[in-house]
């Protein structure tokens, strides 16, 4: 044991080891102190003002609402720059120094032009709407209108019988005015409304108008030939173009006021053709107008935005860094003289003298005359979890933190998580064949990391892009399974040499008797390819893998318990050690270890006995002769033994901890001994921020009891429901096996067997969507699934509590992060 004590520690396997540190920081340099410490990155600082409002901090009303302001104003050109259909500028390699004042009046006038220009756009979009619906309220009105009708019916102009609904069309309307002289108003005959209405409106509409005037009225309507941008949303709009023809005053204004509901425009459209041509003219002149000035309003407006864009490129990063500064000040707390400010955090031990550097250059370049005290303090607090990881190790470690998060100095699982979990996968996904095609798309995006990493991803290949190097180990591991299943999409391959079976009849699929019979030395690596095709495939390949999967779950739950030891050995806890580690290691072991040990010995020595037969009746009749399905001498004894064993195990991990708890909390308590009992369970149920107790609190015997009885009974059936569960991996590489099969000789060689070119197209087709779609996608998400539950339920709950919480530090590059 001391040789393990005097091991080299590693890096993942427990947390950094954390102090709490006080900083009494000179007003005139706490700014510039706070700005280096983020730079840095590697202290996370405590809230001491937890109990005031965010109204209440002394920064609030000041500097924070001034970076907010920034940040919206910021947000807004971003939005219109992407509204716009503009690239966004890259960051340089060396932003210019921006003072914040200066930064603040560059918005300020930006957001105002921006602002003015938007509005006169919208203007003249709107302006230019209008005149498009009226062009085509006058070709499509002019077709409905009826050139036999009396000289003094045409007289009238539907000028008179129309309500403009915007200001714009006040020129247009004077011209219109000056033309077309309406006649004698009191002459009773059939009139008219045109306008233009949305295409998703008419229909009701059109119902409305009916039922309204009780059906007098003839509604004509058609299709508009252009589509309108509506200036709200920037979408285009269909629209359709409707006359109304009616009779009476009375008619005419329930029509005006359906056509104000429905928000459908009405235009004034003359009989005569001549003055409707006149009139389509001029809209069509004005129209080309504000074509042209829309196209300049655009092009002026977008190199506007391309030179805020470029202007402020350093401006969002800025912004957020002076609003994260206050964020934090206001965290501090001021002293009794209001002349500096406490703050307390925690950090690496390692990252002392890092902390203390720049804390030092603050003060120099802050020109205070008082230095800035950094005071390392004890703290009853549970420490943050931090673990240094890399590009490579950061996803496994994501994969554990999904999970829970470790608690300090807890056993890291994802230190094996790198090696077991593609490899679980792989026992799932053994094909080198589709392994191959694994390598390729991680080797892709290993070798585009610097240019996918600096762009914005979807979701999905942000997600596939981040574990990238997982990825990169399942396709390993899944070439490897593959080698040694002897699988290429399925197809067995005489890689290592000659087979070491004959058939006996003709060919192996019809054999009637042994099916294959040695001929001469074992296949060197893997699955012999002549088992694939023959009669005793299945039974083999089935027995082989059920049983594989049985040792491989074993060895894991394993090295769970014995991860546990190194946990309670860590936290001095010799409870843990003596009444939860040992008795689960001989109740696992006394069932489970043995029946690895006879898979084994089955194998070694090509014994036919039934070891289902064996487990079975080790319970039911332990002192039966087992008869031919004895594999060694003294095997019913080592039964009667190992089953002896396993019931005491269980009163074992049940009723020794508890009593010897409540013993030593009652001669804590009558002054016998003072010592704190360290347990594996001494930062349970605290929350992150909160103060440990000093454990005074009353001992409840019951509640320790039950919280052990429910700890036992678990560990007790989830030994044999975790042990069940890993024959997924025998499952699910069945069906992957099976899979391909289809696929390759239902589709690929049915197709091949025509003489036809485009059968044969088809078929490789079918194959490969087949193959892409289903074994590389789905099939790769089944068992990433499978391997993810295998870690998380039935190898991290043998030792892995994860009740702790992250380290956050402030850091200036984790803004950066969430602004990509």
């Amino acid at each position: 044991m001391e040789y393990i004590d005097n091991l080299p520690s590693m890096d993942l396997m427990r947390s950094e080891k954390m102090m709490f540190a006080q900083l009494i920081i000179p007003v005139e340099s706490a700014h510039r102190a706070v700005s280096y410490l983020g730079e840095l990155g590697l202290l996370q600082f405590r809230d001491l003002n937890d109990d005031k409002s965010p109204f209440q901090r002394t920064f609030v009303n000041q500097q924070v609402k001034r970076c907010a302001e920034m940040s919206r104003k910021l947000r807004f050109f971003k939005d219109q720059i992407h509204k716009a259909g503009l690239m966004p500028s890259p960051h340089p390699a060396s932003q210019p120094d921006i003072d914040l004042e200066e930064l603040e009046i560059r918005l300020a006038e930006h957001e105002h032009e921006l602002i003015e220009m938007n509005t006169n756009s919208e203007k003249l979009q709107q302006t230019y709407n209008e005149l498009l619906e009226f062009k085509m309220v006058l070709q499509k009105a002019g077709d409905f209108l009826v050139p036999s009708r009396s000289h003094s019916a045409a007289q009238e102009t539907e000028l008179d019988e129309n309500v403009y609904t915007n200001n714009d069309y006040a020129d247009s309307a004077s011209l219109l005015e000056q033309e077309m002289q309406p006649g004698s108003s009191n002459e009773s005959g059939v009139k008219f409304i045109s306008g233009i209405i949305c295409k998703s409106k008419g229909l009701r509409f059109e119902r409305m108008l009916f039922r309204t005037t009780r059906g007098n009225m003839l509604f004509n309507q058609a299709p508009a030939d252009d589509q309108i941008v509506d200036p709200a949303s920037n979408e285009m709009v269909e629209k359709t173009v409707f006359v109304v023809f009616f009779s009476g005053e009375q008619a005419r204004k329930k029509v005006l006021k359906i056509c104000e509901a429905f928000g459908a425009s009405c235009y004034p459209v003359p009989e005569d053709a001549t003055k409707r041509r006149q009139i389509t003219r001029e809209v069509l002149s004005r129209l080309s107008e504000l074509e042209t000035t829309l196209e300049a309003g655009l092009r002026h407006r977008d190199t506007a935005l391309t030179s805020i864009g470029f202007q402020l490129r350093s401006g969002p990063f800025l912004g957020e860094k002076e609003k994260a500064i206050y964020d934090m000040l206001n965290m501090l707390n001021f002293d009794v003289t209001k002349k500096c400010l406490v703050g307390e955090g925690w950090c690496p031990i390692f990252a002392k003298t890092k902390i203390q550097e720049a804390l030092q250059r603050a003060t120099f370049d802050s020109n205070s005359q008082v230095g800035i005290i950094f005071h390392v303090m004890d703290s009853v607090e549970l420490p943050p979890t931090y673990f240094r990881t890399n590009h490579f190790t950061n996803a496994y470690q994501e994969i554990v933190d999904a999970y829970g998060v470790a608690k300090y100095q807890e056993a890291n699982p994802a230190v094996y998580t790198i090696v077991t979990f593609p490899f679980l996968f792989a026992v799932m996904f053994g094909d080198w064949g589709h392994g191959i095609c694994l390598l390729l798309g991680a080797l892709f995006l290993i070798a585009r990391e610097k240019r996918l990493g600096s762009q914005k991803l979807g979701s999905f290949m942000e997600m596939l892009f981040g574990g990238r190097y997982v990825l990169l180990m399942m396709s390993l591991f899944s070439i490897y399974c593959g080698l040694i299943y002897n699988e290429f999409f399925s197809v067995p391959f005489h890689i290592f040499g000659s087979s070491a079976y004959k058939c006996r009849d003709a060919t192996c699929s019809d054999a009637r008797s042994v099916g294959l019979i040695k001929d001469r030395d074992t296949y060197p690596f893997g699955v012999d390819p002549s088992w694939r095709g023959s009669r005793s495939e299945l039974p083999f390949l089935n027995s082989l893998k059920m049983k594989m999967s049985i040792l491989f779950g074993v060895a894991q739950m394993n090295l769970g318990i014995l991860l546990s030891y190194f946990n309670a050995r860590y936290f001095s806890n010799s409870l843990d050690i003596r009444y939860q580690f040992v008795p689960q290691m001989i109740f696992l072991n006394s069932l489970f270890g043995y029946l690895s040990l006879l898979i084994i010995i089955k194998w070694c020595s090509g014994s036919k006995a039934d070891l289902y037969h064996v487990m079975i009746y080790m319970f039911l009749s332990p002192f039966e002769d087992l008869g031919e399905n004895k594999l060694f001498w003294g095997q019913g004894v080592l039964q009667v033994i190992l089953l002896l064993l396993a019931l005491i195990a269980v009163p074992w991990m049940l009723f020794p901890k508890p009593f010897i708890l409540r013993r030593l909390h009652t001669e804590r308590f009558q002054g016998r001994t003072y010592g704190i009992l360290g347990t594996s369970d001494m930062y349970n149920d605290e929350e992150p921020d909160s103060a440990r107790q000093s454990h005074n609190e009353d001992f409840n015997f019951s509640e320790v009891f039950v919280h052990q009885m429910i700890h036992s009974i678990e560990f007790v059936l989830g030994a044999v429901s975790n042990t069940a569960s890993y024959l997924r991996l025998w499952a699910l590489s069945l069906a992957h096996s099976e899979l391909s099969t289809v696929f390759y000789e239902k589709v690929l060689l049915l197709a091949w067997g025509y003489d036809n070119f485009i059968i044969r197209l088809v078929g490789l087709a079918v194959f490969a969507f087949a193959t892409a779609f289903i074994l590389l996608m789905m099939e790769t998400l089944s068992a990433f699934l499978h391997a993810l539950r295998l870690h998380w339920v039935e190898f991290q709950n043998k030792f892995y509590s994860g009740d702790g919480y992250k380290f956050r530090p402030f850091s200036f590059a984790a803004l950066t992060d969430d602004d990509e």
